[in-house]
């Protein structure tokens, strides 16, 4: 039994960082399993924030394995993420069906389960099923409105949830 399905949104704009997620979990292609999962917490203190999508058991062992390299290296968001990936390459232990976007006041990352870390170019972020439409409607409102990261990422998981089956608007955003 796979449970998966959901889509989780970031956005730096100014002092600002928040990540929106929805709440669905979906069984196989055609089963709600949960609607009002939590995907999006905080780790380090409250310092850092982080969203997660994919294969739920993978999801989970992705998070607490980049809190445990988050732990080791002070909080150091860049240098977690660097190690973590480099434990993977080193290892040839199983690749999780997982991705993960993490953010603190400074950074804003992509980590996938198999090793990638990646800094996107332009503050915004979205991974998961309706990943495309959420980072679609967030790069279009950074460009065109003067809203906060906080409300572009929240709209842009409204905008997913419309258009993607596996993507509901039980929305959940931490802000930074």
């Amino acid at each position: 039994m796979s449970l998966k399905g959901t889509t989780i949104c970031a956005v730096k704009r100014g002092d600002q960082v928040a990540i929106a997620g929805d709440g669905q979990v979906t069984m196989g292609e055609s089963t709600i399993f949960k609607s009002s999962a939590k995907k999006v917490r905080r780790l380090y203190n409250g310092q850092v924030v982080a969203g997660f999508a994919g294969s739920v058991a993978d999801a989970f062992s992705l998070c607490e394995r980049f809190e445990e390299k988050l732990t080791q290296c002070g909080g150091n968001l860049e240098r977690a993420a660097v190690n973590l990936a480099q434990e993977w390459r080193n290892d040839n232990a199983r690749k999780l069906e997982s991705m993960l976007i993490v953010a603190d006041k400074n950074s804003l990352l992509v980590l996938s389960g198999t090793g990638e870390v990646i800094d996107p170019d332009d503050g915004v972020a979205a991974i998961g099923s309706g990943g495309n439409y959420a980072l679609a409607a967030a790069r279009a409102l950074v460009q065109n409105t003067d809203l906060s990261a906080e409300k572009i990422a929240f709209k842009a998981l409204e905008v997913a949830s419309s258009i993607c089956v596996f993507t509901n608007d039980h929305i959940s955003v931490e802000t930074l």
